[in-house]
């Protein structure tokens, strides 16, 4: 993938698909509402024309818009992406910075909060997609909630990445700015910068950032979920055990999963997943969750079901 990256159009199609989920909007770039999240592809790493091969079944799925970072894989998932994905494909790519692949250390990443390493890692991404400009470029902050932490020298101020983020976008390097997982005080200190999309751990179950959702709908900006059906980690509530899911899931003969994908989708049009895997039948599963109507009986029982989590954090 050599050169810029299109800006998607307001089509309702891609490559004559209608868009996976319908069309949202990421900032300047309109999209498929269901994405697709890039993180597991390492898994097929002995495998590389596998993987090439489910990026190229996206296009065939409707699905134009991908989440990324240079440290998923140590740079191997974006190398991919950028093999699979021309640029006339018009797939809008989204990347993210603030960690850094750490293999000899006790996690796989480390924080990258520094200006410098913000900087860096954007440079990173050009390179390994192969293009002049990354369209979207999340800050991942670290500075709240358990599992990876900064500490010492990488505890940045959120104003002084804005900084260098901002830079970056007047120097053409990247298109707009995100930002992945922050508190509701620090979306509303960088709302003056001009956001494109926030990510953080929101599901059925975990729903504490309804303030955040309720202002970025408010400012227009796209709310993407990681971990849509509920934590990752071992032992915390998972969306595809709540008895109203199963039984949504049983009245529409779908899966518990594609029903915890859809309840997000419906709740509101700001939302856009990125469902993430490996596997095609699995990627075919969510692409199909973005079709599934739900009754209106179904939604008040979804609705009715208590977040049941505190907050997490995820790459």
């Amino acid at each position: 993938m050599s050169g810029d990256l299109p800006v998607s159009t307001t089509a309702t199609t891609v490559a004559g698909v209608p868009r996976a989920g319908g069309s949202g909007r990421l900032g300047a770039h309109t999209v498929s509402r269901v994405g697709f999240g890039a993180m597991q592809l390492p898994r097929l790493h002995g495998d590389r024309g596998a993987a090439v091969a489910l990026l190229r079944r996206l296009l065939e799925l409707g699905v134009d818009h991908v989440d990324t970072a240079q440290f998923y894989g140590a740079g191997l998932v974006n190398e991919l992406i950028g093999e699979a994905l021309r640029p006339e494909d018009g797939v809008l790519i989204v990347s993210k910075v603030g960690a850094e692949p750490d293999p000899a250390g006790p996690h796989p990443l480390r924080a990258a909060q520094r200006p410098e390493q913000l900087r860096a890692g954007v440079e990173a991404n050009l390179r390994t997609l192969g293009v002049e400009q990354v369209p979207v470029v999340n800050l991942r902050r670290m500075d709240t909630g358990p599992g990876l932490r900064a500490q010492g020298d990488q505890l940045v101020a959120l104003d002084d990445q804005l900084a260098v983020l901002t830079a970056l976008r007047d120097e053409g390097k990247i298109g707009a700015v995100g930002l992945s997982n922050v508190t509701l005080e620090a979306l509303r200190q960088a709302l003056p910068v001009g956001l494109a999309c926030v990510q953080n751990a929101y599901s059925l179950v975990a729903r504490e950032d309804e303030e955040m959702l309720a202002l970025c709908a408010a400012e227009d900006i796209a709310w993407v979920p990681y971990f849509p059906l509920g934590s990752a980690f071992p032992g915390l509530p998972k969306v595809t055990d709540e008895p109203a899911v199963r039984a949504a899931a049983e009245e529409l003969g779908a899966t518990p999963a594609q029903v915890g994908l859809a309840w997000l989708l419906r709740h509101d049009p700001h939302v856009l997943l990125i469902p993430g895997t490996a596997n095609a039948a699995h990627l075919e599963a969510n692409v199909a969750a973005g079709a599934l109507a739900l009754s209106e009986a179904a939604l008040t029982a979804l609705d009715a079901v208590p977040t049941r989590s505190g907050p997490v954090t995820g790459a």
